[in-house]
């Protein structure tokens, strides 16, 4: 069966269609890549695999009532066992 679901292209520079996007690709720099000096791209590079856990799992959202968004995905594989 084919996928209901097809991707929805935006314009470019245009965060009023894709914020959700922007935002993240606002935070990846402020929260991982110049968070802390770094040596080498090997050693930011290396910080990295922690990043998405803290994303999603820590890192309180105003938006949600300063939850982090795992805790508001009601389907997760943890939640079904």
């Amino acid at each position: 069966m084919a996928c209901p679901h097809r991707p929805r292209w935006t314009g470019p520079w245009r965060p009023q269609t894709n914020g959700k996007a922007e935002r993240f690709h606002r935070t990846l720099p402020d929260e991982w890549a110049h968070h802390r000096p770094c040596t080498s791209d090997a050693e930011r590079q290396a910080a990295f695999p922690d990043w998405p856990d803290r994303y999603n799992y820590h890192r309180p959202r105003t938006g949600i009532d300063g939850h982090p968004p795992a805790g508001r995905v009601t389907n997760l594989s943890a939640q079904h066992t």
